[in-house]
């Protein structure tokens, strides 16, 4: 959601209509030329168009019957319209007319315009009307007082820019951000202080570094089938020093044979960087030559929290191995779920279950089950099962479900999947592993180097996290990503 255009007019009866504040987004007008097509109407001038919304609005030429605007089929009773320009008809077009002023925004719409799509569909309108209305309850007090209301509206501009940046509507309550509009202007610019440290921080420095690794994994339990898993891994830092450019050098290592990082993708506040570190791909066979670390990163932190670097790796193993099995027998239902634990995953969990939907059937209406570890539970509407695993898998590292079942009739409460159809069904991982990794991968606090005096605070975690843990049916075809040619 974004806008490509806000407006503030004032409008007197009398003298007519003039341009208090405008401001105008290159980037998403850009985006709405890609996204409109051929149906792109751009902004006019700011005159231009005061001078056509007056018009559509019917604060001028009130006294004549325009057919496009007047007639009795087009009855508006919203505050979006649209707007006749020598280019075309500009829609959606947000505004409303209140003590003489004129509050006006132009949402970006995210495809073609004709034929027009509903409005429910515009993201953009809710927000552009909330900002609409903070601008409002900002001015409104000093609409009698044109010195007040003068200042207010030059301070505008430097408030959009926190509340509304390249277009994006995020804070809609201006009044909050009055006085970081005072520090703004009171608070000398340093020349060394990069664009994206906003404020310096004051107080003991400390800093916040957390790995978190998401697993996808696909796993079918079939000779002709292979197997994948994914790595995904994100380094989130939070670095409260004081500075205005406080230098910074982090270092992620590996274990001895640990699986290199690949496709890493690093924040812009970093100053410099290995190039080889940039030039492993993970579409690329692994060879001798990789870039195995260490993966040191120079950096000037934002002020608030950001993702230093993103990276995949290629682990030979996925965390749990499973196999499911769905037969129809009759009326009836048998599952079989078997799951291990690897060997070297770590056996310590704060969370640990496997979802089994029940697609297109109707509420289980009997079921008779036997699990080898931990607890089943059967939601309320009487289409999954969670099997709730726990914290721990057993000294065995293996733990086994297995089931019958019948359904009554489905009605509309119940889930539909247009993929799972008849026996074609999987059960879902969810797991988070605390202070665990599946590449290794990990910070060493002592590493971490800061150009600032006194001894900061420095906090390091790292998780494990599933993403789309899926275990599909071994006994009916299924989703693949890869399926190898039969000869």
């Amino acid at each position: 959601m974004a806008l490509r255009a806000l407006w503030l007019f004032k409008h007197d009866p009398e003298a007519g209509g003039a341009v208090l504040f405008s401001r105008h987004y290159p980037t998403v007008e850009l985006r709405a030329e890609t996204f409109n097509g051929a149906t792109h109407v751009p902004v006019p001038s700011d005159s231009a168009f005061l001078k056509a919304l007056l018009f559509e609005l019917r604060l001028v030429g009130d006294q004549v019957f325009v057919e496009h605007r007047d007639t009795c089929t087009r009855i508006s009773h919203s505050s979006v319209h649209s707007v006749a320009t020598d280019a075309g008809d500009l829609w959606p077009v947000l505004a409303f007319h209140k003590s003489g002023l004129i509050y006006a925004c132009l949402p970006l719409v995210e495809g073609p315009l004709e034929p027009r799509p509903p409005l429910l569909t515009v993201s953009g309108l809710s927000q552009g009307l909330a900002l609409l209305l903070g601008i409002m309850e900002y001015i409104s007090p000093s609409r009698k007082n044109e010195a007040e209301m003068s200042t207010k509206i030059g301070q505008l501009r430097y408030l959009l820019i926190q509340a509304c940046p390249l277009g994006t509507p995020l804070n809609t309550n201006i009044r909050s951000l009055n006085s970081s509009f005072q520090d703004i202007q009171e608070t000398p610019v340093d020349k060394d202080q990069p664009a994206w440290r906003s404020s310096s921080y004051k107080g003991k420095p400390q800093v916040n570094v957390c790995i978190t690794e998401k697993v996808k994994c696909m796993q079918y339990d079939q000779r002709d089938v292979v197997d994948t898993w994914q790595v995904y891994g994100a380094v989130n830092c939070k670095c409260d020093i004081e500075g205005s450019a406080p230098k910074v050098t982090l270092t992620l290592n590996l274990p001895t044979n640990g699986p290199p990082l690949q496709d890493v993708v690093i924040h812009h506040c970093v100053t410099s960087v290995d190039p080889a570190m940039l030039m492993s791909f993970s579409a690329q066979p692994l060879d001798d030559s990789v870039f195995t670390g260490p993966y040191k990163f120079p950096f000037i932190p934002p002020s608030d929290s950001f993702n230093l670097c993103y990276y995949t790796s290629q682990v030979p193993v996925p965390p749990i191995l499973g196999c499911y099995q769905l037969v129809e027998e009759g009326s009836q239902i048998k599952i079989t779920v078997n799951l291990k634990l690897h060997e070297s995953i770590k056996n310590s969990f704060e969370y640990c279950e496997a979802r089994i939907p029940f697609f297109n059937r109707g509420p289980i209406a009997q079921l008779e089950y036997k699990v080898s570890y931990g607890q089943l539970d059967l939601s309320r509407e009487k289409s999954l099962l969670v099997w709730v695993i726990g914290q721990k898998f057993p000294k065995s590292l293996e733990v086994s479900l297995t089931g019958t079942m019948s359904f009554g009739t489905a009605g509309k409460e119940h889930p539909t999947d247009y993929v799972c159809t008849g026996n074609t069904a999987y059960v879902k991982l969810h797991f988070r592993i605390p202070d665990f990794t599946l590449t290794g991968c990990y910070v060493d606090q002592h590493s971490i180097q800061i150009s600032v005096p006194g001894k900061p605070k420095i906090t390091a975690s790292r998780e494990l996290i599933s993403s789309d843990y899926y275990l599909w049916n071994s006994k009916a075809p299924a989703p693949t990503v890869y399926r190898p040619s039969l000869d």
